[in-house]
């Protein structure tokens, strides 16, 4: 063998050597027919590549065979970073492309313009169906959503739920101005001044809480955050509040202990079948439903009833969510869904989420899709009801 190999490089040599002294011969001109044929492949090939969208060179993303080996998801969250929802969604993020066979890399991307609708309108427009992007919803963008708000170019029914995490709240209010009790909330000779955000984010479940229940209550808005408010109330520039679970430890139990705040009632939670049950944070505390019923005794109106409702499943029973396209996959959702789910009931996690996720489960089960779908198909007569308060009551018209 080996001296088979020196034969062939001496030859080689020696050809080398007699192509450096004598002419090289002369080739044949291509044929027409031989030339067009080679043209023709060449232009085959290019209309190819196009057509696929140069798949041929970046073959498209294996997903939805059950490994996310080698890919990256990319997450939308449509609010500025370091706040509540960004912090909620790189940490559920982070463990979930961690727990998804594969283990692909998280890339968060942050948009906040137009307090969340522009990050979500980009995501609606442009998402990649391969099950590598996902968006982030909480109440900022579910409001607008519910409102119809012209800037909304964004269709939840348009879109595959993952996972979703609620929250609760607690109303509580300044003993400094005269409440005890539920029952302070209504017959006043001055009204309590409640301090919110904006009438058009998460403080309109509240709105709708105060209207169940005929409380004499004006509002200020422009707070630019729930500790702004919280701060003021301690001040006595407004009386009454909510603040959501996690908050509530740190900023509203020391003022409990020491007389100047009590607790009314938590805004309450929807359960599997429907109904307003009690907040399982906070047992101890009736929900508006049960208030209402303290202070008139009898069972709320139906269709307020069922408009609080509606809002109180879509703001907080609901309230954070990952979602990816429509088109994506069935495989792609199924293996995140299906994931999510393992990781919510694993001890391990539950034990490092607890901080995170409020108390509250991360909810990935199987008919998951079915509720939050259910939820979010808003009945016409709700969203009026909730315009009709919003014009009525606080001079707000969406346009």
């Amino acid at each position: 063998m080996t001296q088979h190999v020196e034969e062939e490089d001496v030859a080689t040599t020696a050809d080398a050597e007699a192509g450096a002294t004598q002419d090289p011969p002369e080739r044949a001109a291509p044929t027409p027919r031989l030339a067009g044929a080679v043209l023709a492949g060449f232009t085959a090939l290019a209309v190819g590549v196009s057509v696929l969208g140069g798949d041929f060179l970046n073959p498209a993303a294996s997903t939805a065979d059950g490994d996310y080996s080698g890919e990256t998801v990319e997450m939308m969250i449509p609010l500025a970073e370091g706040g509540g929802t960004d912090t909620w969604a790189r940490f559920v993020g982070a463990e979930l492309t961690e727990a998804v066979p594969g283990s692909p890399g998280l890339a968060p991307v942050n948009d906040d313009g137009g307090e969340g609708i522009v990050g979500t309108n980009h995501f609606m427009t442009s998402a990649k169906t391969d099950g590598t992007e996902v968006l982030v919803s909480t109440a900022s963008t579910v409001v607008p959503y519910l409102l119809d708000m012209p800037a909304v170019r964004y269709d939840f029914n348009k879109l595959r739920p993952v996972l979703a995490n609620g929250t609760g709240a607690v109303v509580y209010a300044r003993t400094g101005a005269g409440v005890r009790g539920v029952e302070d909330l209504v017959d006043r000779d001055e009204p309590l001044i409640f301090g919110g955000i904006a009438a058009t984010s998460l403080d309109l479940t509240t709105m709708l809480a105060f209207d169940l229940l005929s409380a004499d209550i004006d509002s200020t808005f422009g707070f630019e955050g729930r500790g702004p408010v919280n701060l003021a109330l301690q001040r006595g520039e407004v009386d009454i509040d909510y603040q959501t679970t996690s908050s509530y430890e740190p900023a509203v139990e020391p003022l409990v202990e020491d007389g100047t705040a009590v607790p009314l009632f938590s805004l309450g939670q929807v359960n599997e079948d429907g109904e307003i049950v009690r907040d399982p944070n906070f047992p101890d505390l009736p929900t508006v439903v049960e208030a209402y019923e303290k202070l008139h005794g009898k069972q709320p109106d139906p269709e307020a009833l069922e408009t609080y409702r509606a809002i109180l499943a879509l703001t907080y029973t609901y309230q954070k969510a990952l979602w990816v396209p429509e088109d994506t996959p069935d495989e792609a959702v199924e293996l995140l869904r299906s994931t999510a789910d393992e990781m919510g009931a694993d001890p391990a996690f539950q034990k490092s989420a607890a901080e995170v996720l409020g108390g509250y489960p991360l909810d990935a089960s199987a008919d998951l899709p079915e509720r939050i779908g259910e939820a979010y198909q808003v009945d016409e007569s709700v969203r009026q009801d909730v315009l009709e308060l919003l014009e009525t009551d606080y001079d707000i018209t969406i346009d």
